[in-house]
This record gives C-alpha cells, structure tokens and sequence, in this order.
C-alpha cells in the first residue's frame, strides 16, 4: 500500500483532535476517513455519555482504509484521567490488529485536556511504539468571533466586579484556551456561516490565545486536504513545554461534574421539523450546549441522526437500521451541572 504520509522512523503516528462540544471534530475524521491517502487509519473515540453517537457515525463510514474493528469507543471515562485503565489498553488493543494501522487518530471528549492526554505518551508502554504527530484544535468560527471565550480574562474580571450579573469565566472557556495552547494547527470550521469581519475576530482571539504562532486554516463542513492534517512530524510529547496548560501548576483534578449529560428517549410519531424545533427551544430555554442521537421516524427505513449546538440543529437520514437493531429514538443532552435540568428538558422533547 502507497503510504506518502508515513514517518522514517518505526513508531505509528497519531493526531489528536480536540475542540469544543458540536465543533466539527467527528466530521473532519469522517472527512478523512474518506480520503485516507493510502494511510490504513485506526480511530479511539472518547465520547462524553453512554450513547455513543460520535463512534456509531464514524463507523457507518468503515471500508478497508479504516475498517470497524479499529473504530474503538471509550465511554464515560475522560483519556486523561483514565490513562492506565482505558487509553493504555485500547493502544494495545489497536497495535495487535492483524493489520496494524498506519496512523491512529484519536477524537477526545469536548471536555478534555489535551495536555494531561499528552503526558500520557510518555508512559513506557508507548513512548518506544507511538508518536504524537499533531494537534489539531477545531473551534466553531460563529463562536468565537461572538466572544464566547473572552480574549481578555483581565477585563471579564472587570466586569464581574462591576456587575454582579456576570458570571466568573466558566469551564469552557479555560478548556478552550487549553486547546488553542496545546495545538499545532487550529481550524476554524463553519466558516460558512460567518462574514469577513467575524472571521478576522475570530482569528484575533486564537491568535491572541494561543502561546507560540500556529497556522489557523478556516474550514466549512470540516472540509481540508488530508495533507494538510497528517504527516506534520511535531512529536509533540517531547515539547510540553511550549504548551502551557491552566493546570500546569497543580494535579490534574479537572471537575466533570462540571458538566453533566442525560439521555432522553422521544415518543414515536414525531416528524424531522418537530424534532428540530423541539431542540431549538430547549437550547433557548434550558442554555444547554449540545443534542446528539438518533430517531426512528414513522414510514422510514432509515435512522434520522440530530445533532444540535446551541440553537443550531441539524438532521440527516444516515443509514438503515439495521435487522436486529432496536428502532428507539434517544437525546443525550449535555449542559453545565448547575443548568441542566431533566423534568423541564423532558417536558419540552416530550411536548
């Protein structure tokens, strides 16, 4: 197999995709599933709930470049907290496929660290067999350019003090900055849906973010040429230094329950339209960040896949059901602890 990606030295190459919750993340892996370059491609998926919705669309997607057996789903469990446990293992499990893979990407939860997961690299198991090729930090451009992660925390402070009805910076807004700190490459996606002067915004606030130059490429549909995103030869655990990290100054203690997800199953019945107007008044009620999942829709063989950000919904029929497979319609919903609220996100997909 042709292989124009692949290192002169012996250790498998592997890129982590990190960004926030609904950036883009799992379309661009499927993007370059379908369009490896000759590179046999294996895939972790380290999704935030027990509906692996993330891992079931890249799936749909296997062929003999990255077949189903090396598309792995970790669950419930952040990487970098889980390393000894789940992320250690899942290598193994993944270099003693018959066919090794070429390069292994790995999707981490919307909530993670990327830094602490880079650490990780450097267990012995690892270290001698595996390399960090990149990191690729995929931000949503409309979100960005609105000021949604403050460029100047000194001035959200001010704020706070001058006004009791701004909050302190939030979670996300540390994690954000941990992954513009830690990437060798920030796209930003969705440039479709912002103008000029928004994206220039948005690029000021990376740049300002991140803590060395960076290339920043804009993106619509996660679409980039596949050169572009593997072969960048970084290695990145040998330059944690370069990457500083919120965390740095202390034990890696991050807060899930900071956030939380739940699982909402639909009643049957209930039309594509319905769904995304159901979902879009939940995000303008209950603040919640993102809606993922799967509906059976009456009449039809396919399954009708939701994903929301924000007040941003969208549907697409991704493939059949398949003969054996339960035809439920399922949310999981994720929202900051103290917003979430389940009779009230209950009441509102329910109607």
């Amino acid at each position: 197999m042709s292989n124009a990606f692949a290192p002169s030295v012996s250790k498998t190459p592997v890129t982590i995709i990190t960004g926030f919750l609904g950036s883009g993340k799992t379309t661009l892996i499927r993007n370059l599933m379908q369009n490896p370059q000759g590179l046999r491609l294996a895939v972790i998926v380290n999704e935030f709930g027990d509906v692996g919705v993330d891992g079931d669309i890249l799936k749909s997607c296997a062929d003999e470049n990255c077949p189903a057996d090396s598309i792995l789903e970790l669950a419930n469990g952040c990487l970098c907290c889980t390393v000894a446990d789940d992320f250690v293992p899942t290598i193994e499990a993944l270099m003693k496929l018959p066919q090794k893979p070429d390069h292994i990407v790995i999707e981490t939860s919307g909530l993670a660290l990327p830094k602490p997961l880079l650490k990780a690299f450097d267990w012995p198991d690892l270290r001698s067999r595996i390399t960090v090729d990149g990191v690729i930090a995929v931000a949503d451009a409309e979100a960005v350019a609105a000021g949604r992660f403050a460029a100047n925390p000194e001035a959200v402070e001010a704020q706070r003090l001058a006004d009791e009805g701004v909050d302190h910076e939030t979670p996300l807004s540390e994690l954000f900055e941990d992954q513009i700190s830690c990437a060798d490459l920030v796209i930003l996606n969705k440039a479709d849906l912002v103008d000029a002067d928004a994206m220039a915004r948005a690029r000021a606030i990376v740049e300002k973010k991140a803590p060395r130059p960076v290339p920043i490429l804009e993106a619509s549909e996660a679409r980039l040429d596949p050169r572009v995103l593997i072969g960048l030869g970084k290695a990145a655990e040998d330059d944690l230094a370069a990457r500083p990290s919120h965390h740095d100054d202390h034990d890696h203690e991050h807060d899930h329950e900071d956030f939380e997800s739940i699982i909402v199953s639909l009643p049957e019945g209930l039309s594509p339209d319905e769904i995304v107007a159901r979902v879009e008044r939940l995000a303008r009620e209950q603040n919640i960040l993102r809606v993922k999942g799967y509906v059976a829709v009456p009449g039809k063989p396919m399954r009708l896949l939701v994903q929301g950000v924000g007040a941003r919904v969208r549907t697409q029929f991704d493939r059949p059901w398949a003969p054996q497979e339960e035809r439920a319609s399922r949310l999981v919903v994720i929202a900051e602890h103290d917003h979430i609220n389940r009779t009230a996100i209950e009441s509102v997909l329910n109607g």
